[in-house]
């Protein structure tokens, strides 16, 4: 079996337009939730998300064919992906069997309901198909290949908040098992009506910027964005003089099918999802030394999530840091695993571990460190990325310090 390395990150969120400005915003312990102004949230009972500027992605450097009448999803994943081959040092020639493995999401609902009201107000005739064009879930690893002229094999996976872990897991796997040198792993999800109605409905969502593990937890908070990580067979990352940023040494996947929306209570159910990624990556509980949380900050996900820990890490789990960026990137949804898998390969990669924005309040249900205020300087081997979702979908990625 290869060893997997990941060699390029590239990162679009409500914090920054690109890898660097995510990374200093999140240390710092900001947040990216704000009032929304993509459409009108009246009514609502939040009306923050942690929306991403489009207008201001670097672009320029992406084929014209790839970036006409693409939505907004598929803008933040060609940007990240122009930044992740970038770093990679990666130029593929129009050809490249390389595969693109991505998460999948709303894709570009968002502008489809555009096209609807537009329609509803001006006639059948007022506006053409094109906005209609993006819809399918697929669309946006299809306009990475596009750009990049890829035509290896095109995955995209939809199992909710978990679909950009899996996708990274799988993507990894392909590499291990030799059927591919490069693979292009990620996800991209952007805002849409649809979701943010969704959400509300629930009463899902805080009023406020999301607390993660804080007492005071109401809600999660909507955000989007995308994250790409080039990940490739270490040997020829090295002959190539590339400089691996983190590797990949498994993952884990399960579902509980325990409810739609709801978690497993007692934790059970994710604890084994995160046995499973270590026994994929052959090591013990007391090889882990952070913890990037799936950290919804809604009342039921955060102590499910602190009740699986401590089933596999025990009274450890108090020494070991566990933080959520959703607080500051809010929850991507499709793409949130993927983008929380490319922080934990920076904080591996940089000896620097990101805080959980808006933490305050420890809660006695979640007894774990979650690393208040701002980042932490500590160089960690082995972290988890987890993502635990809807459906009882649940992906844990192992990762490991290069």
């Amino acid at each position: 079996m290869a060893s997997v390395v990941v060699t390029g990150v590239g990162l679009v969120t409500a914090l920054g337009k690109n890898r660097e400005s995510t990374w200093q915003a999140l240390l710092s312990g900001a947040t990216g939730v704000r009032p929304l102004t993509l459409f009108d949230a009246t009514g609502y009972r939040s009306q923050m998300a942690a929306q991403v500027d489009v207008v201001s992605l670097e672009l320029s450097g992406i084929p014209e064919k790839a970036r006409r009448h693409a939505s907004r999803a598929s803008l933040m994943a060609l940007a990240a992906a122009q930044e992740a081959l970038r770093q990679a040092d990666l130029h593929p020639s129009f050809g490249a069997s390389w595969p693109v493995v991505f998460g999948g999401g709303a894709a570009g609902l968002f502008e489809a309901e555009g096209f609807f009201a537009h329609r509803l107000r001006k006639g059948p005739k007022a506006r053409g198909l094109t906005e209609f064009l993006e819809v399918p879930q697929d669309v946006v690893a299809d306009r990475v290949a596009l750009a990049w002229g890829l035509s290896g094999e095109r995955l995209t996976i939809t199992t909710a908040c978990s679909s950009s872990t899996l996708a990274v897991g799988v993507g990894a796997a392909r590499v291990a098992a030799g059927e591919a040198d490069v693979v292009v792993a990620g996800g991209a999800d952007a805002l849409c009506r649809l979701t943010f109605a969704g959400f509300n409905s629930l009463r899902a969502v805080d009023p406020e910027p999301a607390k993660p593990f804080d007492r005071r937890r109401q809600g999660l908070s909507l955000g989007e964005g995308a994250a790409v990580l080039i990940l490739e067979d270490e040997t020829h990352a090295r002959r190539r003089g590339a400089k691996p940023l983190a590797r990949i040494l498994g993952y884990g996947v399960t579902n509980d099918a325990f409810h739609m929306t709801q978690p497993e209570p007692t934790g059970t159910a994710w604890a084994r999802t995160v046995r499973a990624a270590l026994d994929a990556a052959q090591l013990a509980p007391e090889d882990v030394g952070y913890i990037n949380a799936h950290g919804t900050g809604t009342e039921q996900n955060d102590p499910a999530e602190c009740a699986a820990y401590l089933q596999v890490f025990g009274d450890r789990l108090a020494k070991i840091p566990v933080s959520s960026v959703k607080g500051a990137v809010g929850h991507c949804l499709c793409a949130a695993g993927g983008i929380e898998a490319a922080i934990t390969v920076l904080a591996l990669n940089r000896g620097l571990l990101p805080p959980t924005a808006n933490f305050q309040e420890p809660d006695p249900a979640c007894p774990l460190d979650p690393i208040p205020g701002t980042a932490r300087q500590q160089q960690v081997e082995v972290a988890l990325s987890s993502s635990f979702a809807f459906g009882g979908n649940s992906a844990v990625l192992v990762l490991g310090r290069a």
